[in-house]
Order: C-alpha cells, then sequence, then structure tokens
C-alpha cells in the first residue's frame, strides 16, 4: 500500500522467512524439524498463546552469531522498507541468544550494527527494544537491563517483558525496570493479550510502561481503557497475530475498533511476520476492514515511537505531506 508505515512491535527473531532460516540453521549446524519451507509450515498452525512460544522456540534456535543478529535486522528492514515503513522499533531476546552460547555484548552488538547498516542500504530509521523474557533467572533480566542501558547510544531505546504472559505478572520485574528507566530506558511490555486488563494495569503501575504491547484485552475493562485514552498511552496492535494464536476468535471480534473509538491511540503491527503470516501491507489491510483509520495508526505511530525530537518531527512531516486514503476509503488485498 502506497503509503508511508511506522512499525513499533516486531520480535526480529520472528521475521525470518523459512529459505533463510533454512540457511542459517544450516550454516551454524542446527537440525530443524524439517528441512524444506514446505515442510516447516506445518509448524506454523497454532494451537494457542501456548503453543506459538513452543514453535518461537524452536524455530529461533538456529541464531547463534553476531552474523546472524545483524542479519536479521537488515533483512527485515529491507522488507519493511518495500512495505512503507519509515521507521520501525525491532524487539530481540538476548537472554535467549546467550543461553545458547552467545555473549552479551555479541548479541547487542549485533542487533546495533545490523540497525546502523539497515538504515544506510534501506533508508528506514531502526530502534531497538530488547525484552525481557518471563520465567528466566533474575541474573539474566537484570544482565538485560543493564546491557540495555550500556548501549543507549547504539538505539536501544527501550525494554520490553515478553513470553507467557498469564503464567508471570509484571509486578516481580519491577525493580530491574526501575534499574533500566534510571537508565533512561523506558518500559515497553507485552500485556493484555494471553492475560487480562489486570496484566496492563501491572504493567502501567508496577514497570511504569510508556507504551503498550498489544494491551488488547484493556477492551474488559471500561475504566482502564478510559485511562489509556486519557493518558495518551499507546497500544502496540497486531490483528494477525492476534488471530494466529487465538487471543481473539475472530477478525469481527477484534477490538481495535472499540479502542480506537474511545480514543485510545493504537498503531498496528505485524509482531511476527514469518511465524503469522504477514506483512506490513496485509496488517493495514485488515486494520481497514475493521474500519481503522491508516492515518490514525501512523500518527499513534509517530506518538509512540521511542525516538529523538528530530526524528520524530521528520516521521510527524512525513505523515502530514501524506495523501491519506478517505474513511472508508479501502485499497486493494486479501483479507485475514
Amino acid at each position: 500500500m502506497a503509503f508511508p508505515k511506522i512499525e513499533l512491535h516486531v520480535h526480529l527473531e520472528g521475521t525470518v522467512r523459512a529459505t533463510t532460516l533454512l540457511d542459517i540453521a544450516q550454516r551454524n549446524d542446527v537440525a530443524l524439524p524439517a528441512d524444506s519451507p514446505e515442510g516447516l509450515a506445518g509448524l506454523y498452525e497454532y494451537r494457542d498463546f501456548d503453543h506459538f512460544l513452543e514453535t518461537w522456540m524452536i524455530t529461533t534456535s538456529v541464531l547463534r552469531t553476531e552474523r546472524d543478529f545483524r542479519q536479521i535486522v537488515v533483512d527485515y528492514a529491507g522488507e519493511a522498507a518495500s512495505h512503507g515503513a519509515v521507521y520501525l522499533e525491532g524487539i530481540f531476546t538476548p537472554a535467549e541468544a546467550v543461553r545458547r552460547g552467545a555473549s552479551w555484548d555479541e548479541v547487542f552488538t549485533g542487533f546495533c550494527d545490523g540497525a546502523q547498516e539497515a538504515r544506510e542500504r534501506h533508508d528506514v530509521q531502526v530502534r531497538l527494544t530488547p525484552d525481557i523474557p518471563r520465567g528466566y533467572p533474575m541474573d539474566m533480566i537484570e544482565l538485560t537491563a543493564r546491557h540495555a542501558v550500556a548501549y543507549r547510544d547504539r538505539g536501544v531505546v527501550g525494554l520490553g517483558l515478553g513470553g507467557f504472559e498469564a503464567q508471570f505478572p509484571p509486578e516481580p520485574y519491577a525493580e530491574v525496570f526501575a534499574l533500566a528507566r534510571d537508565g533512561g530506558v523506558p518500559a515497553v511490555p507485552h500485556a493484555g493479550e494471553a492475560a487480562g486488563p489486570a496484566s496492563v494495569r501491572g504493567a502501567l503501575d508496577a514497570l511504569h510502561a510508556v507504551r503498550i504491547r498489544h494491551g488488547i484485552r484493556a477492551i474488559e475493562d471500561p475504566e482502564l481503557v478510559t485511562e489509556l485514552a486519557e493518558r495518551g498511552i499507546v497500544l502496540d496492535v497486531c490483528p494477525v497475530s492476534n488471530l494466529r494464536t487465538r487471543s481473539v476468535p475472530s477478525l469481527a471480534e477484534h477490538p481495535l475498533p472499540a479502542l480506537v473509538a474511545a480514543g485510545v491511540p493504537c498503531s498496528v503491527s505485524t509482531d511476527d511476520p514469518a511465524m503469522f503470516g504477514t506483512d506490513l501491507d496485509r496488517e493495514y489491510q485488515v486494520v481497514q476492514q475493521l474500519g481503522v483509520s491508516p492515518e490514525d495508526c501512523y500518527l499513534a505511530g509517530v506518538k509512540g515511537a521511542l525516538c529523538d525530537a528530530t526524528t520524530r518531527e521528520m516521521l510527524a512531516t512525513i505523515g502530514r505531506e501524506q495523501r491519506w486514503p478517505s474513511p472508508g476509503q479501502r485499497t486493494p488485498g486479501g483479507s485475514a
């Protein structure tokens, strides 16, 4: 679709298309459950969110070296730019790679070098937000936060919290997020996807989240929705992901339109495009099917982006100069 896009919620490990995944697996001598793109396709039919996370651990296990980390940033920036992306915030989970044998600096350097190369090669602004995986040992969680602060000058702009949301609420991670916040790295946790409004509330109150990844189940608490709207808390909504993990039963029941109608700013993202069979164009097609304006999603992206003032003004200028589809106007494309 020929309009600019801002993506605030994409797991870089989940952007690797099947052919590239197989190539990297061969390079690193890592076995996968299948040896062809067609064979891997069967892995991506998820029973529920926990099944998705199991598949995530299998497929991302091939990523081992600084070269791998750098490559996946550059590759995805090229893909996103082809769909109109002008700015993206890439998520990565360093503790998982460290458990596989990489060093902390190897992981952070690979992703940060990739972000720089992506800006130079594809003319898309890339920032990074490492994720803390729920349930990991506290020493690894603290080291994630400390390295996020240490790499601020290399493009790290936020610290996330991902993984098994229903089993691990946000409150026990408050001290680590305070450490990051004191170092200038704000919280952008996952909440309100596999767990309900209490998860969103915990992310706001305990972690001082400046943005919420997903957040769609806030719709179950009208007072929370009102607060999100009044505070201007941006939700990073990923419609196709929500369908694939069965976080919502159908597109017709997706809460995005109701959240937008209530005044909550909602950006749109792919989450894990290779694992969900989606891309930025498709996400915007879905958004328009839901009756939500692409311009509103872009403006929410400008508001939610954790970038410097100069970059934010550049993004705002791009939005002002764009001829956006009129309300109700559909652009060509398929359905979810």
